[in-house]
């Protein structure tokens, strides 16, 4: 079968009241991050991020699993290469890295809707989105320790996301989380019913693109760049943020707005 002919690893729906929905569509594989799931997944996010009808975007999965991690057929398959894969290796995690890199540094809000099981590199895509809501089902970890390879790269998204205590316990014992535990140790914002998952992410994406679009732009990249300063360099950072937001048409308008008790029309919606 060539490429043309299979289905596509992932499926990029029409955007509803500014929500644009990413579907993992390998479920057999458990959706693993094969270098080609993380290519497509990666060009879908981008034309996402370039779409004016796009405000928030869903990473959601078919199947039991939402994502199992890397393919570890592919890896091993590529130990028979003249270097005994690590051209290879480097291509697929340098791959991975600028997809989790971009999600996180790209200027539109992304939510992780996770119906199933979650782990290594899986565990990593939903702890890079910037917010998670996880059916009861669901299950998160970084299990590579049990197949002798350490989770290296998906421990940057967790222990961004989690205390270091429990990220290392994870990472050493292989364990998963269910979504409770997850949801208390501040992965997951969300736990519902499976069959309220779509609703309850769709609810929360459609909270956040009701807002202006340039305002949270602003507000997600300053987010993430003062939570790696200091309190001191923070509050300096965030300062010329707050001047440079109140400068923005949205926030005079959204002002206006509040003051003269009326619903707010952003310029960039």
């Amino acid at each position: 079968m060539t490429d043309q002919d299979r289905a596509p690893l992932v499926r990029a729906g029409m955007p509803e009241d500014g929500v644009a929905r990413l579907t993992l569509n390998n479920p057999r594989a458990f959706n693993a991050l094969s270098l080609a799931m993380i290519d497509e997944l990666h060009t879908a996010l981008r034309a996402a991020y370039a779409s004016e009808d796009v405000r928030v975007i869903i990473i959601a999965a078919e199947g039991r699993g939402y994502c199992g991690g890397h393919d570890l057929k592919e890896l091993h398959a590529h130990r028979a290469d003249n270097d005994g894969g690590r051209a290879f290796f480097i291509k697929l995690f340098d791959a991975c890295t600028e997809l989790m890199t971009d999600i996180v540094e790209g200027p539109k809000v992304v939510i992780a809707q996770v119906q199933g099981v979650a782990t290594a590199a899986g565990g990593q895509l939903a702890a890079s989105c910037d917010m998670v809501v996880a059916a009861r089902e669901a299950r998160f970890g970084v299990n590579g320790v049990s197949s002798g390879l350490f989770c290296s790269t998906p421990m940057v998204a967790l222990s961004r996301a989690i205390g270091r205590k429990k990220c290392i316990e994870l990472l050493t014992t292989g364990r998963l989380m269910d979504a409770e535990e997850a949801r208390r140790a501040g992965l997951v914002n969300h736990v519902t019913d499976a069959e309220s998952l779509e609703e309850k992410t769709l609810e929360l994406a459609r909270m956040v693109a009701e807002k202006s679009a340039a305002v949270v732009a602003l507000g997600k990249r300053a987010f993430y760049r003062q939570a790696e300063m200091s309190m001191e360099d923070a509050y300096a950072y965030t300062r010329g943020v707050i001047v440079e937001n109140l400068m923005m048409h949205d926030a005079e308008e959204g002002i206006c707005a509040f003051v003269e008790k009326r619903a707010p029309e952003w310029k960039d919606k």
